[in-house]
């Protein structure tokens, strides 16, 4: 006959290195889970701040004699990115900025046809995932009546935007990942 020792009981090492393995997985699981949400939060964020920025614009070209704000040749701190006169003139709060960097900004660049008034803009952001609806129905930038080219990036961010929908715009590799709008 068998007998027991009472009062002796608990885990094997192997039961334990299961139950640790178990964990390890369903946590991988749920990070990765969660980083696919924050990328696809800070690229709704982005489209918002280009939204509200694109109303600012049309506000600004509404009370400022039907022109659109002028901007620096190149798309740079020292003028906002371009959107320094919407703060100044009070048509925006602030200028908004990319989630992922407090300093960089999204770029303005305008566009002069032959009148020589400012009524043409492009207004873009380079979005982390590329298969996000909005950019089947975002302003693929056509480069024509630009004074100052612009190339569709972000600020300080060297993805390029170009004029054929679904080519490889914006991060390396993407089908296209540059939202960009026009008036």
């Amino acid at each position: 006959m068998i007998t027991k020792k009472q009062g002796k009981s608990g885990f094997t090492l192997i039961e334990l290195l299961v139950v640790i393995a178990i964990i390890g997985v369903l946590a991988s699981i749920v990070l990765a889970s969660l980083n696919t949400a924050r990328r696809k939060s800070r690229d709704v964020r982005r489209i918002t701040d280009v939204k509200q920025i694109q109303l600012a614009l049309e506000l600004y070209f509404d009370g400022e004699g039907s022109v659109y704000p002028t901007a620096s040749p190149t798309c740079d701190a020292t003028n906002q990115y371009g959107l320094g006169a919407l703060k100044t003139e009070g048509y925006i709060p602030q200028v908004s900025r990319d989630p992922l960097s407090s300093g960089v900004n999204y770029c303005y660049m305008y566009g002069t046809p032959a009148s020589g008034a400012i009524t043409l803009y492009h207004l873009g952001a380079v979005l982390e995932e590329a298969g996000n609806p909005a950019l089947t129905g975002d302003s693929d930038f056509d480069g024509t009546a630009y004074t100052n080219p612009f190339h569709g990036t972000s600020a300080g961010v060297s993805q390029l935007c170009t004029a054929t929908a679904g080519t490889a715009q914006g991060l390396a590799g993407a089908t296209e990942t540059c939202y960009d709008v026009r008036p």
